[in-house]
């Protein structure tokens, strides 16, 4: 593999990422012209569009369980005071990659592949106590949880299933991913716990809920479009350093809203491993063979639906309805909706090739140009992710430079909105004033 000239380096050092990274991308990814097309080349988009509409498939989703409320910082999760300032950067001995630890919890355990004890986790849960119970899944129970040092973790707690041979399956797939991956917008991994019929992941705890849940309101505050852009980019470069940069490639397999974990100043961290496999050798063009299907619907490759053959570009087209997801507000599939806009991602890219992309965008967010112009070329970035064929897919590193583009643009249009309507303002006063 070509040492890659990105923001992820080398496996076999660390690097401290910065919190929101404000340069150009030119230092991370290869230029390319093409990164932009016009918005007036209308037509090969609307044919593209009109046939990725065409090719979705119409099928529903359980509504997905919603995480239950009221965990406090109550005493028993208050951490000791010398614990308080820890949130350093960290070396392993182990080839894990580059990480840079988040600001926003206390970490002064060593992330890794620690085997733990049932009684330390029954002390760091208070027995699996209810009232610290912050989610629900296929998997099991999600527990928040703090360990003796203090550091604050998520304890994933496995179905009692013990006959259950895809869930023993589904936990040691989220081990091995787990244990070979590092990067900031990946949730770390702390260690596990496997003893008779118990299932037990231990992994960072972020604070701040699901994508889903902003998206939702559910967090009292509306996500801009910028804040929007900056988790697309965040997933972007997640999903990319799992394709190109871990020591095999991955396939996550279930990249969407309620996957993505967002910190106190809204850092994405992709999580939920247990779909993960180990891609095929990309460089012979084989492609892995899956026996059973694993994923989302309205998230699914329908290719991978159809062949059964999983590739990175499986990601890609998960993260293709994700964007559009992040500028409509809306879910992949909307069974309370009139039949022609429950599956979100077709009803917008028909809406798209129709040129009537504003109606796409998310009521709540406002329409300034820079948001205008951000959500066209959003919307022609997952119109290639969505395409019906996964040859004509870019890559996801691909989507994370055009994505930069996108974020630079939007900056320096909102600068411009900005430094015109104080102009404005000044030029207002003054004639008042005479």
């Amino acid at each position: 593999m070509k040492s890659p000239n990105s923001i992820y380096g080398r496996r076999d050092s660390v690097r401290s990422t910065p919190d929101r990274v404000t340069n150009s991308p030119c230092s991370f990814y290869s230029t390319s012209s093409s990164s932009h097309k016009s918005t007036s080349q209308r037509n090969p988009v609307k044919i593209a569009a009109r046939s990725v509409a065409g090719a979705f498939i119409t099928c529903f989703t359980p509504p997905e369980t919603k995480p239950s409320k009221g965990v406090h910082d109550s005493d028993e999760f208050k951490a000791p005071s010398d614990a308080s300032g820890a949130g350093s950067v960290r070396r392993r001995g182990s080839n894990r990659g580059i990480y840079s630890s988040s600001k926003d919890s206390i970490h002064t355990r060593e992330p890794g592949s620690s085997k733990f004890t049932m009684a330390e986790i029954y002390k760091a849960t208070r027995s699996f106590s209810p009232s610290v119970k912050i989610g629900q899944g296929g998997f099991g129970t999600v527990y928040k949880g703090r360990l003796e040092d203090g550091t604050f973790v998520a304890v994933k707690r496995a179905k009692k299933s013990v006959y259950d041979k895809h869930l023993g399956i589904e936990f040691q797939s989220e081990i091995r991913t787990l244990a070979q991956v590092e990067h900031l917008n990946l949730v770390k991994f702390y260690g596990y716990l496997e003893h008779e019929d118990e299932r037990i992941v231990v992994v960072e705890y972020v604070p701040n809920g699901t994508l889903r849940e902003h998206l939702d309101c559910m967090h009292g505050s509306i996500l801009d479009l910028a804040a929007r852009l900056d988790i697309a980019i965040d997933v972007a470069h997640a999903v990319t350093y799992l394709h190109m940069y871990t020591d095999h490639p991955i396939i996550h397999r279930d990249i969407k809203s309620s996957n993505i974990l967002l910190t106190e100043n809204l850092r994405a961290k992709v999580a939920d491993f247990g779909f993960a496999r180990l891609a095929a050798d990309s460089d012979s063009g084989a492609t892995h063979v899956s026996t059973q299907v694993k994923g989302t619907a309205g998230y699914l490759d329908p290719e991978y639906l159809r062949t059964y053959q999983l590739t990175e570009k499986s990601d890609v087209y998960s993260f293709g309805v994700l964007m559009v997801e992040l500028v409509t507000g809306r879910r992949p599939i909307e069974p309370k909706r009139e039949l022609k806009e429950r599956i979100t991602a077709r009803w917008a890219m028909k809406k798209f090739a129709d040129g009537d992309a504003l109606l796409i965008l998310d009521p709540r967010l406002e329409r300034t140009a820079a948001n205008n112009l951000a959500l066209e070329k959003i919307l022609e970035l997952a119109l290639q992710c969505l395409a019906p064929r996964r040859q004509d897919r870019p890559s996801m590193r691909r989507c994370a430079e055009i994505l930069w583009s996108i974020r630079k643009d939007y900056r320096e249009i909102s600068a411009s909105d900005i430094h015109s309507l104080s102009s404005y303002s000044i030029r207002s006063t003054s004639l008042r004033e005479e």
